[in-house]
């Protein structure tokens, strides 16, 4: 994994996408240009404006590190307000209070390196150093609202050919200076178990910044803090030596695609998704698999109709095996994809699961989700992504609810083509039976789960329908169906009533139906009754075709109790019973043409709820 990591760090560095070695992109808010004698003038912003509101601009600087423990320690020529001024804001009050801990930290600093220089620049930050207290606070320009945010400093006149500023790190002379920091701070030299040459070590591994629920100052995949962790006398990093370019590399690539607005992530549940491919089959071929992965697991939203159309007609050559090539000329089947899921785990993330293989496996695998979810009519406006299918498993739908396991386990069964987790079907049935409503996103999961168990298992594969199926003679779709038959007749007899008998009694007949259906069955006769009276007499003779129908499949006795598989196809001919007038049919809900008119919009709209 630290080795692929490390390889699409070569690939972004060869693309001038990230800093060289030593250096780190941070978040830069303002500038502070200094006159030649060190005198501040007013600090300017330094931000991106391509978002709803001015954010911080990414800008490569002197490499951050982890700062534990109290003592201190300052960045090489930037850092935030504490330290470059030596001033920030109290978290309780929000009123302005010195750091002087911090501000004696990088005047230490910068005092030492800086010995002996005579570039003017970095004799401006001198002079700075020398002449700056907190009382020139507000006369320098400085505001209360730009406290602890991040500063860098530039020479006043100091541009480069295209007129942005050149920031004092950028000058030749601070980058010699920080190039002979670097080397004097390596470490010893062992053999890395990344790379394979015998280079320093790296004591300590980069932080990790941009996992959801982490620490936002970053967390360490790799880390030793306690005796128990370490082995043979060897300290933090030496027990597992990675050289420090190779740490930094993969440090650099893994918050280059954690990045806001970086197109390499995706969010499922508490897992964090990053994904790459390699450019053996070109930079082209790598950049089209990358977006065509975003794309099919975190579709456009429903109301980019274009976008969302076009994922789904993707999808489609996807699920029958068809070529990439027809998708797009530029993708290669054999170009090496690389996918990682991030936990967070206190301090620490958790590598909830890597995989590698070819892109035109694991789009083969994409089409087989989406041909084990299919079910009609259509319940998406586009293709349902992983978060959204998760969140189908939680109280209010909120992705705050969903189990912190599921959603990874789930990535990985649509990216492996492996068994979905066996909690999944337990989870869609429990929201179910405590009164969700059997939404097509929750039936295409039940047959999803189904499906791919029974095409994986020992037992013979049984093709569950894909649409109203009236000879289906399984015993739980059948139920389902009579359950969507009943509440229709409930409806079409009564009107909108304060709880029909899905809010009452759906829980109940799809789990124990021997319990529930002869006691539904003989309020149907009432309901008929009403029908045959008034308007909807050939409705209810309809209505009542149907339930013989479907009770002629089943036998003279209901099962007592229907296993858990089988109330997900109890939820699957419910969502096809009911739903099935909404589809793009010339016989709404599974009618014969010589139904009657009313027979549908009777039988099947939901506009009442």
């Amino acid at each position: 994994m630290l080795a692929a990591l490390n390889g699409y760090y070569d690939r972004l560095a060869d693309r001038g996408d990230v800093p060289p070695f030593g250096y780190s992109t941070e978040r830069i808010a303002y500038f502070i240009t200094l006159s030649p004698t060190g005198e501040p003038m007013k600090p300017e912003p330094w931000q991106s404006l391509s978002g709803k509101k001015p954010e911080p601009r990414p800008t490569a600087v002197p490499q951050s590190f982890k700062r534990p423990g109290i003592t201190p320690r300052s960045f090489f020529l930037w850092d935030n307000t504490k330290f470059a001024l030596g001033l920030g804001l109290d978290k309780t009050t929000k009123r302005r209070v010195a750091h002087p801990a911090n501000w004696a930290a990088f005047q230490a600093l910068h005092r030492r390196l800086l010995a002996g220089t005579e570039d003017a620049g970095l004799l401006a930050l001198l002079g700075f150093l020398d002449a700056w207290s907190e009382e020139r606070f507000e006369a320098a320009g400085f505001t209360d609202a730009m406290l602890d945010q991040n500063m860098v400093f530039m020479l006043d006149g100091d541009r480069n050919e295209s007129g942005q500023p050149r920031f004092l790190h950028d000058r030749p002379a601070a980058r010699r200076i920080w190039e002979r920091q670097v080397a004097d701070g390596a470490g010893s030299e062992s053999l890395c178990l990344v790379t394979g040459t015998v280079q320093p070590v790296a004591r300590l591994h980069p932080a990790i910044k941009g996992v959801m629920g982490a620490q936002s100052s970053g967390a360490s995949i790799v880390s030793f803090n306690n005796d128990a962790f370490e082995s043979y006398g060897k300290a933090q990093g030496l027990n597992a030596p990675v050289s420090e370019a190779a740490a930094f590399g993969y440090g650099t690539a893994l918050n280059a695609m954690l990045a806001r607005g970086s197109g390499n992530r995706l969010q499922v549940g508490d897992a964090t998704v990053v994904f790459w491919a390699d450019t053996s089959g070109g930079e082209a071929a790598a950049q089209a698999a990358e977006t065509l992965f975003a794309d099919l697991l975190d579709p456009p939203r429903p109301d980019e109709a274009g976008e969302a159309q076009k994922i789904k007609d993707t999808l489609r050559p996807l699920g029958e095996g068809r070529p990439l090539r027809e998708i797009d000329p530029k993708l290669d089947e054999r170009t090496r994809f690389f996918i990682l899921g991030l936990s967070p785990n206190i301090a620490r993330l958790s590598v909830r699961f890597w995989l590698e293989d070819s892109f035109g496996a694991v789009a083969e695998h994409i089409g087989q989700h989406w041909r084990d979810l299919e079910i009609k009519p259509d319940p998406w406006r586009t293709a349902p992504s992983a978060w959204a299918l998760s969140c189908e498993t939680a109280l209010q739908r909120k992705s705050d609810n969903v189990a912190p396991l599921l959603a990874g386990e789930l990535m990985r069964a649509i990216l492996t083509g492996g068994r979905y987790p066996r909690s999944l079907l337990a989870a869609v049935i429990t929201r179910i039976r405590a009164g969700d409503e059997i939404t097509g996103a929750k039936a295409a999961l039940c047959k999803a789960c189904l499906t791919r168990d029974s095409r994986l298992g020992s037992k013979k594969e049984e093709e569950l329908p894909v649409s109203l199926n009236r000879d289906e003679a399984n015993a739980g779709y059948r139920l389902g169906r009579l359950f969507a038959v009943l509440e229709n007749t409930q409806r079409a007899a009564l009107g909108k009533v304060n709880a029909s008998i899905r809010d009452r009694y759906f829980g109940a007949a799809s789990a124990t139906p021997a319990s529930v259906f002869p006691m539904l069955l003989r309020n149907s006769t009432h309901h008929l009754a009403v029908l045959r009276k008034g308007d909807k007499a050939r409705l209810g003779g309809w209505l009542e075709g149907e339930m013989a129908q479907i009770l002629g499949g089943i036998g003279t006795l209901f099962p007592r109790s229907l296993r858990i598989e089988d109330q997900g196809r109890f939820a699957i001919g419910y969502y096809h019973q009911r739903y099935a007038g909404k589809a793009d049919a010339p016989a709404p809900s599974g009618l014969p043409s010589d139904a009657p008119a009313a027979a549908p919009a009777a039988a099947t709209t939901d506009s009442e709820d």
